[in-house]
């Protein structure tokens, strides 16, 4: 009895760790709740070293422990699932250099219960095979183009795109379950205003087979979805973690900035480090109302001139390259 007891307040403590650990980033304090979401996001990530396994690594476990064959409606117990998460880190290790080798165990468990608490709050212990690889394939590595590629393969129905919006967006199986540790418990996601959003009416105005590659131009639109607006953050976030800004912070006078850096619109010269901003502090005849630019890196003011003259003789593209077309399976 003694023993058992014992075990169950291990297993506890090892569903609240990651919670506890989030909580101790004071993310709750960002005001934007996509910028909220996807920094949590983020943690888990990097906490759960998923964003070390690339989408198609991921892509590969799910076929080495037969998830292709299955339908996206079977059930998985937990013990299924440790198994594919085990194979997951294990294989991971092994492509690692041995200086940069992970916990395997401890990341098993992260990830393991982290999962349980998005889709099994109510302790079922059953998962269907569609959440786990939604859950998997957005949280990993790689590009979102990949990523949303993965989640509608074979034959797209309306059906099948409403249930991946959902899985994908997580509104439904995953902020809606663990909001109070993930998103707030303020925040309510209603993925039925996905479907009401102009931007997705050309696709959800066909009746029998989506496109993918209308699909995949929905998704990607900039903006996106706005259930789907915190996913190409969370990429954004990864990619500006150790872009360095040479430039002063307006509010708290830091002499350089790392990460995301904003510029007002209207205040000459004002311009904001990430923390500051989404804080919302704000000083002198600056506003939060006021219009701000994101920048993800940065440019000397000669480098801008020579980019600048460069455009101008047609030496650099006016616009990026278009998203590669796909076959229709």
């Amino acid at each position: 009895m003694i023993e058992e007891s014992g075990k169950r307040r291990r297993t506890m403590a090892e569903k609240r760790q990651l919670f506890m650990e989030m909580r101790a980033q004071n993310f709750d304090v960002i005001r934007l709740s996509t910028y909220r979401t996807a920094c949590k996001l983020r943690f888990v990530q990097k906490r759960c070293n998923l964003h070390l396994v690339d989408i198609w690594n991921m892509i590969e476990a799910f076929r080495d422990n037969g998830l292709n064959t299955l339908d996206h409606s079977a059930e998985l117990n937990v013990s299924r699932l440790e198994t594919i998460i085990s194979s997951i880190y294990y294989q991971l290790n092994k492509r690692l250099p041995s200086s940069h080798q992970i916990s395997v165990e401890q990341s098993i468990s992260l990830l393991l219960n982290f999962v349980l608490a998005a889709y099994d709050s109510e302790g079922h212990g059953k998962l269907t095979v569609f959440s786990v690889k939604a859950m998997l394939a957005t949280m990993c590595g790689g590009k979102i183009l990949d990523k949303l590629r993965c989640h509608i393969p074979g034959k797209r129905t309306m059906e099948k795109l409403r249930l991946c919006l959902r899985r994908t967006a997580l509104a439904k199986g995953f902020l809606s379950k663990c909001h109070r540790e993930v998103a707030g418990l303020e925040e309510r996601w209603r993925w039925e205003a996905l479907f009401a959003a102009p931007s997705m009416r050309p696709v959800l105005s066909l009746q029998k087979k989506v496109m993918l590659n209308m699909f995949l131009d929905t998704l990607m639109a900039d903006p996106p979805p706005q259930c789907l607006v915190w996913l190409p953050l969370m990429h954004r976030l990864a990619h500006v973690e150790n872009v360095f800004h040479p430039v002063e912070c307006s509010y708290c006078h830091c002499e350089s900035m790392m990460g995301f850096r904003y510029r007002c619109q209207q205040c000459h010269n004002y311009q904001l480090c990430q923390s500051c901003f989404w804080r919302g502090h704000a000083s002198g005849p600056h506003s939060n109302q006021h219009q701000m630019k994101e920048h993800s890196s940065w440019k000397s003011p000669a480098k801008k001139l020579t980019h600048a003259i460069s455009r101008s003789l047609g030496c650099v593209p006016s616009r990026d390259p278009p998203r590669p077309l796909f076959p229709e399976p």
